[in-house]
């Protein structure tokens, strides 16, 4: 894993790079930034390892459907002032590349906002874009369909893609930001230096 590199080409795309060591030094970074403002959080178990949610809700009006479950909680989300998601794959090469089932999560991510935050673990980081895109499919989306107890065969097989037709499937919509979107004011990649989530 090459970090420097990851940052050069991150930057040269228009994102904004930071590195923290930890979880807990990412989490206190986002809350020190964050002040007044509406968030919306997407399905993450990034998110729930940086355990921010009660922290933020003390000075933002925040949006977490694994909180408060329902659609107006995703259409709040989904229009907030910062969206904080995380990534499925992340290439040294600098593609961002996410995998949902209902889209709230990538929408948001990728619609107008202030500020979007896509905050990842060093396990995310992948080569190249071949090897980051084969990193959601086969590691990410097996492990959420697995932790959500579907009956598709990346859950009840070995624990990889089978590009099944299953009715449960929870892969069905791919995005790869190439480049910082022009209607997000500031799009940041958070590294943490741990493991977190798939």
């Amino acid at each position: 894993m090459d970090l420097e590199a990851l940052q050069k080409n991150l930057e040269d795309r228009g994102f904004v790079y930071q590195y923290y060591p930890t979880a807990q030094a990412a989490a206190d970074a986002l809350v020190g930034e964050l002040h007044g403002k509406t968030i919306g959080i997407g399905g993450s178990m990034t998110m729930e390892a940086l355990n921010i949610y009660d922290r933020l809700s003390a000075d933002n009006q925040v949006y977490w459907h694994w909180r408060a479950p329902g659609a107006e909680t995703l259409e709040k989300a989904q229009n907030a002032q910062v969206y904080l998601s995380s990534v499925n794959g992340i290439a040294e090469t600098g593609e961002l590349i996410n995998i949902d089932g209902t889209g709230n999560r990538v929408s948001a991510s990728m619609s107008a906002k202030e500020r979007v935050y896509f905050i990842a673990g060093v396990n995310k980081i992948a080569e190249d874009y071949d090897k980051a895109l084969w990193r959601a499919r086969n590691v990410a989306s097996p492990r959420n369909a697995r932790r959500i107890g579907t009956k598709t065969p990346c859950v009840l097989k070995e624990l990889k893609c089978y590009d099944c037709k299953s009715p449960e499937r929870i892969c069905r919509g791919l995005t790869v930001l190439w480049r910082k979107l022009n209607g997000v004011k500031e799009c940041v990649v958070v590294i943490v230096g741990e493991e977190l989530g798939y």
